[in-house]
């Protein structure tokens, strides 16, 4: 028989458009994926994505099949909206998008609060950089992201998070610094912002070279250890702020900032649990 899950297991098949980039997605095993998708074909009876050695591609009968999937899905999550609208009870499910730096720094601290006091909300979280956010922000109930605010979207601003350079080494005022910079993997207008103040800097500070790492805690640890500079946002960096030499990012005597949002489309609010969870979250004091 198949299920609500088999169907989204097509839908993100052919989003990310391999195996093994799914199974790594939903922290499942290739083996079970192949074996879920094997089931699925010979339930229909086709042929639904044909394997090559680089990516899946799309049967004609995959194709009708797909759409039936996005149909069965849309209306199983439009049902669990219509009940939890009419319970009196905070209930159903939650889906948010968020921004790495946001989901390791705040939201653990958030959301167990949130499902301690609604224990019958299901929680669906994704999380990324925030560019990959917005371009698929209306899959999701609530999106938290960095940077500009979604423009087809009520945004709300949580907080301005003014950014730093660090470094092992003494920022010197009268002679040149020339030092590698460590850059960790964010969205373009995050590196706007930085390109755009070491051009303004460019007698005081010149980056020897660029090194970019994953994830900014690697970034940090790159840091300390004495690699390069690296500009970090005050929220991951305010317990550094005694250890290390830092210098604030300002143009024009106002300081280089990035601003958090939380995003919601018009309507979605009249779902109790999405409406709980961004009044929790506003009222969150950040910085």
């Amino acid at each position: 028989m198949i299920k609500i899950d088999d169907y989204e297991l097509l839908l993100k098949l052919n989003e990310i458009g391999t195996i093994r980039g799914t199974a790594k997605a939903i922290l499942i095993s290739q083996p079970a994926v192949t074996q879920r998708l094997k089931f699925i074909e010979e339930y229909f009876g086709e042929l639904i994505f044909i394997r090559t050695p680089k990516n899946l591609i799309l049967t004609p009968s995959g194709e009708i099949i797909l759409e039936h999937a996005k149909k069965v899905v849309m209306n199983e999550q439009a049902i669990k909206n219509m009940l939890a609208k009419s319970s009196n009870e905070v209930q159903g499910t939650l889906s948010i998008a968020c921004s790495s730096l946001i989901s390791q720094r705040f939201l653990p601290k958030i959301l167990g609060e949130f499902t301690n006091r609604y224990p019958k909300v299901t929680v669906d979280l994704v999380t990324g950089i925030s560019e990959d956010i917005r371009k698929n922000h209306k899959d999701y109930h609530v999106c938290i992201i960095r940077g500009e605010k979604l423009k087809e979207s009520v945004s709300i601003r949580l907080f301005d998070d003014p950014l730093y350079i660090f470094d092992t080494e003494p920022f010197p005022k009268d002679t040149l610094k020339e030092r590698p910079l460590i850059s960790f993997k964010s969205d373009d207008s995050m590196h706007e912002l930085v390109d755009n103040w070491l051009y303004h800097h460019q007698q005081q500070i010149k980056p020897l070279r660029t090194m970019t790492v994953d994830q900014i805690e690697t970034c940090k640890q790159f840091m300390k250890q004495g690699i390069g500079m690296a500009v970090l946002p005050k929220s991951v960096s305010d317990s550094m702020m005694d250890e290390f030499p830092h210098v604030a990012l300002e143009l024009d005597g106002k300081p280089v900032t990035r601003y958090t949002w939380v995003s919601y489309q018009e309507g979605i609010r009249e779902l109790p649990q999405v409406d709980e969870f961004i009044k929790m979250l506003t009222n969150q004091t950040f910085l």
